[in-house]
């Protein structure tokens, strides 16, 4: 899944902000800010969009698909120069899940379990029903030719966003991101429930990519099937996460070399599955066989650039419209597989590729800011509110978190 919290603006130098913290006796690193002014990661919210179109033209203009043209054209024969860009375009995901990394623990670090839980659900359910709902509609009634293989009684589990966990297929095959940004939640609300402290966040930084890729080798160098090793640890994608988790830990604690080593480290995990996962798929996908050096190389280009944008003044930069484009980058990528597929299918026999491209991007952001303007902004906040009641003050095993605001005044992040 995309990233899916806004990136919130800190608090300005909060009294106490050791949460949950299981011994007084060391005090925390105190957060480093500007005096009181609140970082706006404008440029984060700008690079989440340029994610999400990334891989809207990856499936659009490169995927192995046969929606342009009168008589059907292969993606990469309409678009043969373009193609060899987009083809590496899936990488976006990957970009995500760093930038998810950081942003979950900048909007979770502090919250109480039951807050957390009511910031992701009235976040991420409200858009995702209307996109299972719509796209429902699309394959099994309006074009059931797009060929989903999926079966009406799949809509169910889709709706719960954890059929990944339950052996059912997705309505639409880009909600595979979902349940593994999930896995991702649950281990954060597990770390939540013993406490987290920035001494706990850097450890499980470096354990957690660790002992899964161990696991991983170790299980499949025994000739055993790696399944629960995937599900659980999911080595593939963990490193990309926890490197966001370090990047919170220098842009919100300050710089030491351990907080420097596992950013490292983690984009070193994260470049090499990315090159092992990225280089297979786009030769099966898109024909295009890449060398492996390529996506190792992409991979720390975008460790670097989530970086650059936290770690330097590039932070505090306002840039307009940037607040507009996060909100609209989960919608989009919820909708415009095959959403686009259609309209492309549609108009292909009568305009040009070049009108249709940009019409059906214009469609989607369209699509986009009427889901934000009419779904989430009306149905997230009082789902978030309505979730966080009903899940209540969570025991932790560490003390309760320092700081409570209001529950009318928590945001949808």
């Amino acid at each position: 899944m995309v990233a899916t919290a806004e990136p919130p603006q800190l608090d300005p130098a909060p009294r106490n902000h050791r949460l949950n913290v299981a011994s007084p006796t060391r005090p925390e690193p105190q957060p480093q800010q500007k005096s009181h002014q609140r970082p706006r990661l404008a440029l984060l919210d700008g690079l989440r969009l340029v994610a999400a179109l990334g891989v809207v033209l990856f499936h659009w203009t490169a995927w192995h698909h046969s929606n342009w043209g009168r008589h059907g054209d292969p993606a990469a024969a309409a678009w043969p120069w373009l193609s060899q860009l987009t083809s590496v375009g899936a990488v976006g995901v990957q970009l995500f899940f760093i930038i998810s990394g950081f942003v979950i623990l900048l909007s979770s670090f502090g919250k109480s379990p039951a807050r957390f839980i009511g910031s992701r659900v009235g976040r991420l359910y409200p858009a995702y029903w209307f996109a299972v709902l719509a796209t429902s509609a699309l394959t099994f009634l309006i074009a059931p030719q797009l060929g989903t293989r999926r079966s009406p009684s799949d809509i169910w589990a889709n709706l719960t966003m954890f059929q990944g966990g339950l052996g059912v297929g997705h309505i639409d095959g880009v909600y595979w991101t979902l349940w593994v940004e999930m896995k991702f939640y649950l281990w954060i609300l597990a770390f939540m429930l013993v406490g987290m402290t920035v001494r706990r966040v850097l450890v499980f930084a470096f354990a957690w990519p660790l002992l899964g890729n161990l696991l991983f080798f170790a299980v499949r160098g025994a000739g055993q099937p790696t399944t629960w090793v995937d599900h659980v640890f999911f080595p593939e994608y963990s490193a990309l996460f926890a490197g966001g988790m370090a990047l919170f830990l220098l842009f919100r604690f300050g710089h030491t070399p351990l907080r420097w080593a596992a950013l490292v480290m983690n984009a070193g995990f994260g470049a090499y599955w990315t090159a092992t996962v990225q280089q297979r798929e786009t030769a099966k996908l898109t024909g295009y066989d890449y060398s492996s050096w390529l996506f190792v190389g992409i991979a720390f280009v975008l460790f670097a650039l989530v970086a650059v944008i936290v770690l330097s003044p590039l932070a505090w930069l306002a840039v307009p419209g940037m607040t507009l484009a996060g909100q609209l980058t989960y919608p989009v990528y919820l909708l415009h597989q095959l959403w686009g597929w259609w309209i492309i299918v549609l108009l292909s026999p009568f305009l040009s590729r070049e009108l249709v491209l940009a019409f059906a991007l214009a469609a989607m952001l369209g699509a986009a800011w009427l889901v934000h303007r009419w779904v989430e902004r009306p149905l997230g906040p009082p789902l978030q509110r309505a979730v966080t009641a009903g899940v209540g003050k969570w025991r932790v095993l560490g003390k309760e978190p320092m700081r409570k605001e209001p529950l009318e005044k928590e945001p949808v992040s």
